[in-house]
Parts: C-alpha cells; sequence; structure tokens
C-alpha cells in the first residue's frame, strides 16, 4: 500500500507562490500538489506548462479551488491584502492552512485569524516564518539556548534587499503595511523566539530615508528604515531594513549576550568560490531572498506536510504572528508620526499627552 500523501493546493503563483508550487510538487515527498489557483493570465500560462502537466488542476476562483475533491490542505501566497480572508476561508472548508507572511498588515485582521483557527483544533495553521526553518538560526538558538552566550540581552537582525532598479516595490508599497511590516517582519520574528515568545514590548522608535525611491513618500514608506523595540525585562532589539543593496541580498542577525555573542550570515557567500582577481579577493553572495533561503522554504513545506500528516504541532505558534505583524505596525506608525511609542507592562499602549 502506498505511503499516505497530503493532497495540498496553492493560492497565488507570483514571485513566492510560484515557489511554493514547486516545493510541494517536486520537493515534499509526503505531499502531493493537487490544485492551484491564480485570477493572472500570466499566472496562468505559466502553471499550464509547470503543473498542469503534472496533474495539477488550476482555478481561477479561490471559492471553486477549496472544493477540490480530496483536498486536504492549502498554502497561501496571495497578495497581503487576501491572506487574512482566504486563510479564513480554508480553515472553514476545513483545510489545513500554511499561509505566508504577514497574516495581514493590520493587527486586527490578523488576530481573526487566530480567533478563527481556535475553533477548529483538529487543523494545522501556521504563518510561513521562513527563517526559523534555516539550519543556521536554528544552530544559533540552539547554542543560546544551551547557555553559550550567557543571557542573550541586544538583538541585531536585518533585512537588505539587493536594488531593484524597476519601482516594482514602490507600487508593492501600496499593500505591503510599510518597510517594517514587510521587510522586517522576519527579523521582528527572530526576537521574539530568541528573545522568547512571552516578551513584552516597553517602548518602539523608528527613522528611515528615501535614498533611492524618492516616491516611496506617497505611501509613506522608505526605502531604509532603523527601529529599535525596547522589551521589558531589559532586553533590545535593533532592526535595520533595505531596499539599496549593491551587491546582492544580505540578511544577518547578530544576539549579544552576557558572555559572549552569536551571529549568522555576517559575512555573506552564496558558494564556497573565492575570486583572485588584480583588483583583489571577492566572492559572490546571494541576489536575492530565495538564495539565501531556498532550503527553508523546503523544510518549512516537509515540517508542515509532517504535522499535517502526523496529527503533531506545528514549529512555531501563530499567536506569534499577530504580535510580530503588532511590533512592525508600532515601527511604522512611529516612523511615521516621528514619536516614540511607549507600552506598559502587560503589553498595553500608553497614550502620550499632546500639547
Amino acid at each position: 500500500m502506498a505511503p499516505k500523501k497530503l493532497k495540498v493546493a496553492c493560492a497565488g503563483l507570483g514571485r513566492m507562490g510560484a515557489r511554493h508550487a514547486l516545493h510541494f510538487l517536486n520537493r515534499t515527498p509526503r505531499a502531493e500538489l493537487v490544485a492551484a489557483f491564480t485570477p493572472d493570465e500570466a499566472e496562468v500560462q505559466w502553471a499550464k506548462h509547470h503543473l498542469e502537466p503534472n496533474g495539477v488542476t488550476i482555478y481561477a476562483d479561490y471559492d471553486e479551488m477549496l472544493k477540490h475533491p480530496g483536498l486536504q490542505a492549502v498554502v497561501i501566497a496571495t497578495v497581503t491584502t487576501v491572506h487574512a480572508e482566504q486563510a479564513i476561508k480554508a480553515m472553514e472548508a476545513n483545510k489545513h492552512v500554511l499561509c505566508e507572511k504577514p497574516l495581514s498588515t493590520s493587527v486586527e485582521v490578523s488576530q481573526s485569524v487566530v480567533d478563527v483557527a481556535k475553533r477548529y483544533p483538529h487543523l494545522k495553521v501556521m504563518c510561513g516564518f521562513s527563517r526559523r526553518f534555516d539550519a543556521s538560526y536554528r544552530d544559533a538558538f540552539q547554542r543560546m539556548d544551551s547557555g553559550a552566550i550567557g543571557r542573550a540581552s541586544v538583538f541585531r537582525s536585518q533585512t537588505c534587499d539587493k536594488l531593484d532598479p524597476s519601482g516594482f516595490f514602490v507600487e508593492y508599497a501600496k499593500y505591503s503595511g510599510g518597510i517594517f511590516v514587510d521587510c522586517n517582519i522576519h527579523d521582528i520574528d527572530l526576537a521574539l523566539w530568541f528573545f522568547g515568545q512571552d516578551s513584552i514590548v516597553k517602548s518602539v522608535a523608528a527613522v528611515g530615508i528615501t535614498a533611492v525611491q524618492p516616491q516611496l513618500r506617497k505611501y509613506k514608506d522608505v526605502d531604509n528604515g532603523v527601529g529599535i523595540v525596547e522589551f521589558w525585562g531589559g532586553k533590545i532589539a535593533y532592526f535595520y531594513s533595505s531596499r539599496m543593496m549593491a551587491a546582492g541580498q544580505h540578511d544577518m542577525t547578530e544576539i549579544i549576550g552576557t558572555e559572549g555573542k552569536l551571529t549568522v550570515n555576517a559575512n555573506p557567500q552564496g558558494t564556497l568560490v573565492d575570486m583572485y582577481e588584480s583588483t583583489g579577493i571577492r566572492r559572490e553572495i546571494p541576489q536575492h531572498y530565495y538564495g539565501r533561503f531556498e532550503q527553508a522554504f523546503v523544510t518549512e513545506a516537509n515540517e508542515f506536510t509532517a504535522a499535517c500528516l502526523d496529527d503533531t504541532k506545528v514549529p512555531l505558534k501563530l499567536t506569534g504572528a499577530v504580535q510580530a505583524v503588532k511590533i512592525g505596525c508600532a515601527l511604522q506608525e512611529a516612523l511615521n508620526e516621528g514619536t516614540k511609542i511607549n507600552f506598559d507592562e502587560t503589553g498595553r499602549r500608553l497614550e502620550t499627552a499632546r500639547l
């Protein structure tokens, strides 16, 4: 008898959705990609070439896709503004859900996904924070957790994209929630992981500039941002995001403890090749986010599949996705308002009197 496979559908076949689809099709042995949804004609043509020949049914209607015979799980990789709505519809259709980050650019809408998930405890619902599945980050966490650097006190993390001269991110800013919600959401999630999911924010502050894409200002966004988050209990997180790197993608993290520190990807490299040239020695680095975290996405797909089939816990709590969005939104507000936002020891926001 053939081993049971999880029947999966992928919603959205854009930049990340196509990759998710191929991961479940070719690199997740316990899963079977049976359906995909996209309203975009260019994505439909891609799917007809890459997915349909492998038995995948292509849908132009999300609700119809949810009715696909035998479907058990949905991967949501559509535009951020519909993540929550589609996740809720999938749960109400009795499907497991793996949703790309963030659940929403709104704290309240993100929380609504968590609230609905509570009504379906038998379903596995996970927000895809890919760095949690990266081998190097897992190694660093285990070393910190074992006491290798004493008490972790300062967390510095960055997401720095290679400059895209096409202006894609300018129009994308209409939907992304801003650079802290879009880019630094991964770093924020990492801080909550390393400091503890029960960490309570004491204050947030942020600054930013539009160094190369001044058009971002019309959407109240920047192409370089720095955010500082202070946690109750004496811990600080420093986040940097950028969309203008010249060499390629550079996402790195530093965890500083009372007895040492750990770094992840401080000196990025695409391969182990160093080029010795007349001008010196150089190495190339990944050109985009996927180039750095490809294997993490594959691991994510396999671990989500295993949790669904074996009825085990998913690797991260859904409530953490709401915490991350809450911090990201507060940083974006602090950036745009030019003010520091404070919270009490229960996490309740303290309103500052305005003169």
